[in-house]
């Protein structure tokens, strides 16, 4: 292509010199300074008639021939940008990169326009960000891919450098920023605690106490005054109060009537908030802004002051706590008061910060996932009464199969025991097929290990001569490139959910009747491999228990006309939250699915 531009600016050159010299032959016949080769060149600029016209000519000449060569590189340089993109899935443009692209799918839904790039390129692309920035990626929705990310190549696909620093300053070393043995040492201690009978006793007691003293009524006070409910809110106030209590062992009392607003809660929501943006923010520009105490940035660092001052004041009453408690006092089973039991590997007990880190990264993965995964799923059945009448269905077939005592009891209050919650086969499925489609946590990051990594599992990659690697798609991986696999555009993939991938369809999940799971790898709502998540058996039970108890009672109906899009951020918050109207069940309606008086 350069050949050619270099061609065209000859074959230019050449027609402009045989004009030129075609002129000069005209104006030594017909002037009278014929005999004087350079008389016309004199005569440019002068003062005759002629000579203004000759001056005024060459100069036009030499402007449009300027144009035209500024004209065929930018036509060159679109061309070739906009041929790229059938290559890379976007326009890669000189310095920018898709930078432009990405501004322009950021004024929209991010992660539709993902799915439409990674659908358009079988499943993974190349981003390629500015040449000054590290928005430099690999972006896949591939199940093979995400096998062999997760589980086959575990240790060579750590979070990584870029995602840990991008992300220190509210996460710091906690379980879900950490990587290598900060990680596992955290992993394995909270892995021996979610699965002890104490654990669940704690989840399922603190749960009713959540559902039916406070949910309930808080949204029979919304039904009373006929006044519509931001139903995200309330769902996120139940499962901060729930997390809360199992991470620091504290009731921050968010869910109560009135809807209170708590210092601690709004700067969690805050600083995640503006953590995200340094996702797509040149690392160059969001760091000058943390040192400028700018922006977004001074938003970050006066949010984490919030939550940190929160969580070091329950530290410090814990330890005092712990210091004064004797054989007699019952002991808590929370996740800080374990680790403060623990000590790290010098035989010390852990700093505050540490402690600090860990509570604030439960909190993060306990509160938004389940919450943000019931808003969309209400949401969904609102469009789909049919699925809602299954489910009333299911519910009330549990409550029949109890005793006759049990019912007789149950008139004034019905709950579930854990039992029951787990034969909710098709509540399960309606769940899975909101998380399909709505992933709690929409895209994910790892990052090909390099040599910075200073870890048993660099060691290990050395000795099995892996330097760069290869996905099963044929994607090379080089060493510190970083991989972003888009859990939202699985959900939306033909070739992993079939031609019905976009619809919401509950029995997908199903076999005669039973909830039937899917690979993590195609269905990675909780991720998989080693970095399973912890607390799914949990998140199912708490979205079960409080879906199931809202069902019972009321209808939940969306405000007319009301917008559902997903906001930019760490998990997929309905960016307007959820506006409803909530329709008491009447005795009727009631006595068809339970053959009760309710």
């Amino acid at each position: 292509m350069l050949f050619l531009l270099s061609y065209y600016y000859y074959l230019h050159t050449i027609a402009h010199s045989n004009f030129m010299n075609k002129q000069h032959l005209n104006n030594m016949t017909s002037s009278p300074h014929s005999f004087f080769p350079f008389a016309s060149d004199i005569m440019i600029g002068g003062g005759g008639e002629g000579g203004g016209a000759i001056s005024r000519r060459v100069f036009s000449l030499h402007d449009v021939q300027i144009l035209e060569i500024f004209l065929a590189i930018a036509v060159f340089i679109v061309i070739h940008t906009l041929r790229q993109r059938k290559y890379y899935g976007l326009p890669v443009w000189p310095f920018v990169g898709m930078l432009p692209s990405l501004i322009f799918g950021l004024r929209q839904n991010l992660y539709e326009w993902l799915t439409e790039i990674t659908n358009r390129q079988n499943g993974t692309f190349h981003f390629k960000g500015p040449w000054f920035s590290n928005l430099q990626c690999v972006v896949t929705s591939d199940p093979r891919n995400l096998e062999h990310l997760l589980k086959a190549k575990f240790s060579n696909f750590p979070k990584g450098g870029y995602f840990r620093n991008t992300l220190k300053d509210l996460l710091g070393d906690g379980i879900f920023n950490a990587d290598n043995e900060t990680w596992s040492r955290q992993r394995k201690t909270a892995s021996i605690e979610f699965h002890s009978a104490r654990f669940r006793q704690l989840t399922a007691e603190s749960l009713f106490e959540l559902v039916h003293k406070r949910l309930l009524p808080v949204l029979e006070e919304s039904q009373k005054n006929s006044l519509p409910i931001d139903l995200q809110d309330v769902l996120l106030r139940m499962t901060f109060d729930n997390v809360c209590m199992i991470a620091f062992g504290v009731d921050p009392g968010c869910l109560s009537l009135g809807l209170p607003e708590i210092p601690f809660a709004r700067a969690f929501e805050k600083a995640t908030e503006a953590t995200v943006l340094r996702f797509v923010t040149p690392t160059c520009i969001w760091q000058t802004m943390r040192y400028l105490n700018l922006g977004p940035e001074k938003e970050l660092k006066e949010s984490i002051t919030g939550v940190n001052k929160f969580a070091d004041e329950v530290i410090r009453t814990r330890k005092k706590e712990l210091a004064l408690q004797d054989e007699n006092s019952k002991e808590r089973s929370d996740l800080l008061t374990v680790f403060m039991r623990l000590k790290d590997e010098k035989g010390q007990p852990f700093s505050d910060k540490f402690l600090r880190d860990i509570c604030v990264n439960f909190i993060l993965a306990g509160r938004d996932t389940s919450s943000v995964a019931l808003s969309w799923f209400f949401w969904l059945i609102d469009q789909h009464p049919e699925i809602e009448q299954k489910i009333l269905a299911e519910i009330g077939r549990i409550i029949r199969e109890r005793e006759v005592a049990d019912i007789a009891g149950a008139r004034g209050l019905i709950s579930f025991n854990p039992e029951e919650i787990k034969k909710m086969d098709y509540l399960h499925a309606a769940i899975s097929e909101a998380l399909r489609l709505y992933p709690s946590v929409p895209v994910d990051h790892k990052e090909r290990l390099n040599s910075t990594l200073s870890s048993r599992f660099y060691i290990l990659n050395k000795l099995t001569g892996c330097e760069d690697d290869v996905f099963p798609d044929g994607t090379v991986l080089k060493k510190g490139t970083k991989v972003i696999y888009a859990i939202y555009s699985m959900g939306r993939m033909e070739a992993i959910w079939g031609k019905d991938c976009r619809e919401y369809k509950p029995e997908r999940w199903l076999r005669d009747g039973r909830f039937m799971s899917e690979s993590a790898y195609k269905f990675t709502a909780f991720n998989g491999g080693p970095r399973l998540c912890l607390g799914k058996d949990f998140a199912y039970y708490q979205m079960k228990f409080a879906a199931a108890s809202i069902l019972l009672r009321y209808h939940v109906k969306v405000v007319n006309n009301h917008p559902a899009e997903p906001k930019l951020a760490l998990t997929m918050y309905m960016k307007h939250g959820l506006k409803v109207n909530l329709i008491r069940r009447d005795e009727a309606e009631l006595h068809k699915f339970l053959r009760v008086r309710y």
